[in-house]
């Protein structure tokens, strides 16, 4: 196949970087554009590898713009997307929900139509220029509602969006699914455990715990921290989605898993373990004396768990990293 022309979307913010950059390296036949808003989340520090790379471009822009949308496709002869730009931390959208509903639904269907008209004559006949072009959804978990002790998310689970941020990705979701089944769009979506890694946004959990640590603030956690989430390490997370784009069947979802459940509580007295031993406090004491328990997040749900069973059969994908030798590569990236 001759050089593509993959446009990423929200390329500047925590997943998208560590993909921009893992994705330049892992197919030298292929030109990134990455069309990043700035918001708040995003980020250029995080592409200074890529910017090296003259396969690479930036474009400042909103996916909710279609005329703008519509004119990279054209200008560049987009043949690929992989769509990471959305609002996606879950008490923003409690407190501010219309951003959600814009970006992670208006956008995906602004996306997805012009890759339409873009790609296709008519439903089900693809453009001969376009026939391999391909539009990859990256979803959550967190569109599959909360499980109880016992289960696994799997693909086929009901969709049962507890906040504002989830429904918006729900709803996106259907709107890809929507676009395979009326117009023949080539179309896959990914939906993920939590993430986390090098380059995450300061306000999620992981980050915000070596954050109010190392400056010896209180540690918040809500509730009891009893509430349980399958980490994912980000790099895992990148070949998953790489996978499902070059080798996954048209119109599935994949569920990308690490296979590493944790309390909250847990996760936060793991990486005060691991601060005393990289940086110990001056006063000698544990970190863990610095965890602090909050009132719980309005409609926290109580466990997350994927079973990743379809993308390691179908596509040979399996997590390299546990949790143990995660979290240290990403604090350790945190204290440099």
């Amino acid at each position: 196949m001759s050089e593509r022309n993959i446009l990423i979307t929200g390329g500047a913010g925590f997943i998208g970087s560590n993909f921009v950059e893992y994705y330049l390296e892992s197919h030298s036949d292929t030109r990134v554009f990455n069309l990043d808003k700035l918001t708040y989340a995003g980020n250029l520090e995080n592409l200074r590898l890529a910017e090296k790379n003259s396969r690479y471009s930036f474009i400042h822009g909103d996916i909710c713009n279609r005329a703008q949308v519509e004119k990279i496709f054209s200008e560049y002869k987009i043949d690929g997307v992989i769509h990471f730009a959305a609002e996606s931390h879950v008490d923003n959208s409690i407190s501010g929900p219309a951003a959600f509903i814009q970006t992670n639904i208006v956008g995906t269907f602004t996306l997805l139509d012009v890759a339409r008209n873009q790609w296709m004559a008519k439903p089900f006949a693809v453009k001969s220029e376009f026939e391999h072009a391909r539009f990859l959804h990256v979803s959550t978990d967190e569109v599959y509602g909360a499980l109880g002790k016992d289960g696994l998310f799997v693909e086929t689970t009901a969709y049962a969006p507890n906040s504002p941020y989830s429904a918006s990705k729900a709803s996106s979701d259907m709107i890809v699914r929507s676009y395979f089944h009326t117009y023949g769009l080539n179309v896959v979506t990914t939906n993920c455990s939590n993430n986390y890694g090098p380059k995450q946004h300061s306000e999620k959990l992981i980050p915000t715990v070596i954050r109010t640590a190392l400056a010896e603030l209180p540690i918040p956690v809500y509730g009891r921290g009893e509430n349980i989430r399958d980490w994912l390490y980000v790099l895992d997370h990148c070949r998953g989605i790489d996978l499902a784009f070059e080798k996954g069947r048209p119109g599935q979802t994949y569920n990308i898993g690490g296979r590493n459940e944790r309390k909250n509580l847990d996760i936060v007295e793991t990486i005060c373990e691991i601060l005393d031993r990289k940086r110990p406090r001056e006063n000698g004491q544990s970190y863990k004396q610095l965890i602090s328990f909050v009132a719980d997040r309005p409609g926290h749900d109580f466990r997350y768990a994927i079973d990743a069973t379809k993308i390691d059969t179908e596509l040979g994908w399996r997590a390299k990293e546990t949790f143990e030798t995660g979290i240290e590569k990403t604090i350790d990236w945190y204290l440099r």
